[in-house]
């Protein structure tokens, strides 16, 4: 009697085992079935599972980071040897120091494009007018028959031959202008060949020539160019006028500005 007792006592015990066996082996099942699939061919050859991605992070120390690394090394200081008060205000006056020439540099940025776009608003009131560029190359066009210059002469000189070429290095005209006066010369070309008939519209150069100490000698020329626009440029060129037939300078290369 004792031992049927027993037994029947024993089997919700043994039955619960059981059911417990099976959820255990039946949740490992199905934890498996989501990673394999027990044919190591078909194992082999599955696509990984997507794994997502985190996001990168800055990697720049700010000030918040700079207190947590101070504050972590307070705690793990030696006791005996704690760290010097000096070495602390060092080390924080030079975290400051850092961040200060940081949030400079970010300032200076913003008064670099503050100053181009007031640059390029002050260069737009040379638009329609005609300024002296350091180029020896001028253009004729309907609009301007004709091309202003300056000669730049070491010392005085009785005579300053000028001769005007075209784009592919021919003679067009020879003139001579006086030089006695010496320093910047005017020169100014009418824009005929030496027929007396009208040039083609393009760009044309103009060459300068003397005698200093008695020996033949390359002057500098500068020619007059009509500003057509202004473009904004960038922080490192600045303000950039665009010259008739000519192309783009910057406006701190302008040597003079004319009135017409």
């Amino acid at each position: 009697m004792s031992l049927i007792n027993s037994y029947s006592q024993s089997l919700p015990q043994a039955s619960s085992s059981t059911s417990n066996t099976s959820a255990v082996t039946k949740s490992s099942v199905q934890s498996t079935t989501t990673t394999t699939t027990g044919n190591p061919f078909l194992d082999s050859i599955r696509l990984p599972e997507e794994s997502a991605t985190p996001e990168a992070n800055d990697q720049m120390l700010k000030q918040e980071d700079f207190f947590a690394l101070l504050s972590q090394q307070l705690s793990m200081q030696d006791p005996f040897e704690p760290v010097d008060n000096d070495q602390m205000i060092a080390q924080m006056a030079s975290f400051s120091t850092v961040d200060g020439i940081s949030n400079l540099n970010d300032e200076i940025l913003n008064l670099n494009t503050v100053m181009s776009s007031s640059q390029a608003l002050q260069a737009s009131g040379l638009v329609g007018r005609k300024v002296l560029v350091p180029s020896d190359t001028g253009a004729i066009s309907t609009e301007s028959p004709n091309i202003n210059g300056v000669i730049s002469t070491p010392s005085a000189m009785d005579t300053i031959t000028v001769s005007v070429e075209d784009q592919s290095g021919q003679v067009i005209k020879t003139f001579s202008v006086d030089g006695s006066d010496g320093g910047n010369v005017d020169v100014s070309w009418d824009g005929l060949d030496k027929n007396g008939a009208p040039v083609e519209e393009g760009l044309y150069s103009i060459k300068a020539s003397g005698k200093v100490d008695g020996e033949a000698q390359e002057l500098a020329v500068s020619t007059y160019a009509h500003v057509s626009s202004v473009s904004l440029g960038t922080t490192a060129t600045g303000a950039i006028l665009n010259l008739r037939g000519v192309g783009g300078i910057k406006l701190t290369d302008v040597l003079a500005v004319s009135e017409t």
